[in-house]
């Protein structure tokens, strides 16, 4: 009887996983910290009293929203003692054509800068359609706080979204010439792809070498990229493939001390954002092939 019970509440749960794992994912940043808060979620689905739940969905995304809430209060403090910048993990899509626009690096950021309440008003109603009613009720506000709430968050990622997004192909294109640009040391060619406000930030988590600080500026940034030439020489950098990268043009490599993502927010045809993950535990889910 509890193996049916059992089926029964996986039956009614898988066909939501999906948006509980995208909630989760926005929500806290991390693809391992998702997962977990979405097989826990399914461990309170499997003890609730199912038949007196009138809308699963709608339970289900409370239960989620509040566990994502529990976690970032800690992942704040453990935050605090983060070795150098930090980066949101990686999600490398498979396919172009299957981009998530609610989840690109630059709106992940944003919400780094917003408190969880306002991150989870935004997220519940602006990208998952939630009602501030409902909001109010699993964030534990009522729905005239939770539209402050959003209003807040919203201006703060308005200001994080690209004004003038190209096409895949052409970003994908960038990403490729800005690869060649800098394994090759071809500083000429790099100075033109950059856009002089150009900010590169490097995430190692204090696992792999990266840079303590984001350096900014076409002039540091070229910099940086001239001592690295030489080390890219040296030791090989290969190319695992191109990607978007968190919804951002960009590239898998293999570096002599393991795998990197490199992220690229593109503007009017300049590289304005470089955003490296190197930190092992970000990219455990990624295959060199």
């Amino acid at each position: 009887m509890m193996e049916a019970s059992g089926q029964g509440a996986a039956t009614t749960f898988e066909p939501i996983r999906p948006r509980l794992l995208r909630v989760a994912y926005r929500m806290l940043g991390s693809r391992a910290d998702a997962e977990d808060v979405v097989q826990e979620a399914f461990i309170r689905w499997l003890k609730a009293e199912r038949d007196d739940v009138r809308e699963p969905e709608g339970f289900l995304m409370r239960t989620v929203t509040r566990l994502c809430l529990d976690v970032l209060k800690s992942a704040r403090r453990r935050r605090e003692t983060y070795v150098g910048p930090w980066l949101p993990e990686p999600v490398v899509e498979p396919e172009v054509d299957s981009i998530d626009d609610d989840v690109t690096l630059p709106l992940l950021l944003a919400l780094e800068r917003l408190s969880p309440l306002e991150r989870a008003a935004f997220l519940l109603h602006d990208v998952f359609g939630v009602g501030f009613a409902e909001i109010g009720e699993t964030i534990g506000k009522d729905p005239a706080a939770c539209r402050q709430l959003a209003s807040r968050a919203r201006t703060h990622v308005r200001e994080a979204r690209p004004r003038f997004p190209l096409s895949q192909d052409r970003s994908l294109a960038i990403a490729e010439a800005f690869f060649a640009a800098t394994r090759h040391g071809d500083m000429g060619q790099l100075q033109a792809l950059l856009a002089e406000d150009v900010v590169l930030v490097t995430d190692g988590g204090g696992k792999r070498p990266a840079l303590s600080q984001a350096v900014i500026g076409l002039d540091p940034v070229l910099a940086l990229h001239a001592g690295l030439a030489s080390v890219f020489a040296e030791r090989g950098s290969r190319l695992v493939r191109l990607a978007m990268i968190n919804g951002l043009p960009g590239f898998v490599t293999e570096e002599s001390d393991g795998l990197q993502t490199t992220a690229l927010l593109v503007e009017g045809g300049r590289v304005k954002g470089i955003y490296v993950v190197r930190n092992p535990e970000k990219l455990g889910h990624l295959e060199a092939h």
